[in-house]
């Protein structure tokens, strides 16, 4: 039996499924290597408080062989695949393509979906059973959809690398809790005032850093981040150190009525209604939606102004940038104030949300974490980040949900150990599929005199 094919070129390759084992049996070794002690050893304690070691071999085996069977079906299937699907689309002439039905109907339908989710959800499963599903699959991934969007704007439209977006995150929901709780300011004002505060701090980072680029940029902003959440901890007499802001106001329904219920203008009291919780996190997620698409809004407007197209300029090439006579200072003072902004708006909605803030919710990890939404789903792309944030948030949330799992693996498995380690072999997974992101796109805002077709060898990883 033959074990060796040609090519198109007439050179002879070894045949594919041969090399896909070879795959899959080198990946299981590795897997054995790598997961021997983690998975197939666990320590535990007895009932006389020794320590011994209980061995795990079957579910060792399992995952040894989930990775082997999928490194040989990606070297088998996927692979080919996508190389024939190069092939046929390097050998196909370049034509611009017509939109089809998702690119013109994704936008307006998402919109509906967005509007109609709490009501799908309140009828399924009732009121006081759609707090979780509002909450943490509504409003949890709207807070970092919009989180994401305004790093969007400093990453991925100007091109300058933060590392300490958290720090305008903990700005505006600080600037909310000392007003809110000591002057006993309404949301509505604490709002503006809030992503105002923001984006004074993101001027004053943006001074430092004028002359910074690349790597130096990112640990300068690092190192901001860091700062506000130490400020946070040690000046005790202001924030409450570790011990964080308890008690902040709640949203008021526009200052008409309140959710709380021991005040006379409670909702259910003026509206005659059964009392609940959810009213106020269905409530919350419609302005966490509002405030999402203003930011979108405010992104789409400003990258067509001379404002945006600028930061675009500064991304692709700062010293270009500066031979057309675009002033780099404002550009980059610009980026990082508009930015903060809408991280200040982020930090102060947060805050009225959970109604007790602390230096914990504002550590490194989540400027980490925002930063890869902006990756995944495509720098420079609104809906690719929606998309990362969507998959992200609620995949995390989904993943703690993990119970169901015992029955496979016996009651001792803890999925919460594997949480993460799953996370990130899908956050590889994915970056191996789409390199650019979801949506990945460099698609300029300004043509000379029409939109045209080009190669796809110049759109490639490093290119156009």
């Amino acid at each position: 039996m033959a074990v060796t094919v040609s090519n198109n070129t007439g050179e002879t390759v070894a045949n594919p499924m041969a090399r896909a084992l070879r795959e899959a049996i080198y990946a299981g070794l590795i897997a054995l290597g790598l997961f021997i002690l983690f998975i197939g050893l666990r320590t535990d304690q007895n009932i006389r408080n020794e320590l011994v070691l209980i061995q795990r071999w079957g579910l060792l085996a399992t995952v040894v062989v989930i990775t082997a069977v999928g490194r040989f079906l990606y070297v088998a299937f996927v692979i080919p695949a996508i190389e024939r699907a190069k092939a046929e689309k390097a050998a196909a002439p370049a034509a611009v393509a017509e939109p089809g039905f998702i690119r013109r109907n994704f936008n307006w339908l998402g919109i509906a979906v967005l509007l109609l989710y709490p009501v799908v959800v309140v009828s399924l499963v009732g009121f006081q059973s759609s707090l979780k599903w509002v909450d943490n699959f509504g409003i949890q991934i709207l807070i970092y959809v919009m989180l994401a969007w305004g790093l969007n704007i400093v990453v991925g439209l100007a091109g300058l690398l933060d590392l300490g977006y958290v720090a305008f995150y903990a700005v505006g929901a600080y600037a909310y809790a000392l007003l809110g709780t000591h002057y006993g300011l309404s949301f509505w004002i604490l709002l503006p005032a809030a992503g105002i505060m923001a984006a004074f701090w993101g001027v004053l980072l943006g001074f430092p850093v004028l002359r910074l680029r690349g790597d130096y940029l990112a640990i300068v902003t690092l190192a901001f981040g860091e700062i506000i959440r130490l400020v946070l901890i040690n000046w005790r007499e202001v924030t409450n150190g570790a011990a964080g802001i308890s008690g902040i106001p709640k949203v008021s329904f526009f200052g008409l009525m309140s959710f709380n219920v021991s005040d006379p203008n409670y909702i259910s009291k003026v509206l005659g209604i059964a009392q609940s919780g959810a009213y106020y996190k269905i409530f919350l997620y419609y302005l966490a939606l509002a405030l999402a698409l203003l930011t979108a809004f405010v992104t789409i407007r400003l990258r067509r102004m001379p404002v945006g197209r600028a930061w675009e300029a500064l991304r692709e090439d700062e010293i270009a940038c500066r031979s057309l006579g675009i002033n780099t200072t404002t550009t980059k003072l610009t980026a990082f104030a508009t930015g903060a902004m809408f991280g200040g708006f982020a930090g102060s909605f947060f805050a009225a949300r959970q109604g007790f803030v602390s230096p914990e919710s504002f550590v490194f990890i989540e400027s980490a974490i925002i930063l890869a939404i902006v990756v995944l789903g495509g720098m420079g792309s609104l809906a690719g980040i929606a998309v990362a944030a969507v998959v992200m948030i609620g995949g995390t949330e989904i993943l703690r949900e993990l119970e169901f799992l015992k029955v496979v693996f016996g009651p001792d498995f803890t999925p919460e150990l594997y949480r993460m380690l799953l996370f990130g072999m899908a956050m590889v997974i994915v970056m191996l599929w789409k390199p650019r992101g979801f949506v990945g796109s460099r698609e300029p805002t300004a043509f000379l005199k029409e939109r045209k077709a080009v190669s796809s060898s110049f759109t490639k990883e490093g290119h156009g």
